[in-house]
């Protein structure tokens, strides 16, 4: 089990590397939605707004959340799945990761990861 900092600096890598995409291409994929990442075995839940240009506005951590897409594993393979270590079909496949969104919103998400 990962510590609840080791899963806080993946997730900042991951901001960072969105906010490194060239900004026409996130307009592209991006899409207003509220996301949910649920860390299981930390009891923690990261809340995220992404805006319709695909910057993240807001990040907030907290013991609930209920966004539009929501996303659920654990702390180690949060991390896989931030450093490439796992691919999202496989997590999804394997039971590694629970996804509940619209199918217009994975492939749109999926096009910015």
């Amino acid at each position: 089990m990962a510590t609840r900092e080791a899963v806080e600096l993946a997730v900042q890598r991951l901001l960072e590397r969105l906010d490194e995409i060239d900004p026409e291409v996130r307009r592209r994929y991006a899409i207003e939605r509220t996301v949910t990442c649920r860390v299981r075995d930390l009891d923690l839940v990261y809340l995220a707004a992404i805006e319709d240009d695909g910057s993240v506005s807001e990040l907030t951590t907290t013991t609930r959340g209920n966004g539009q897409v929501k996303l659920t594993t654990s702390s180690d393979d949060l991390i896989a799945l931030i450093e490439g270590r796992l691919s999202i079909p496989t997590a999804w496949a394997t039971g590694k990761l629970r996804i509940d969104a619209s199918m217009l919103d994975l492939l749109k998400l999926r096009a910015l990861l």
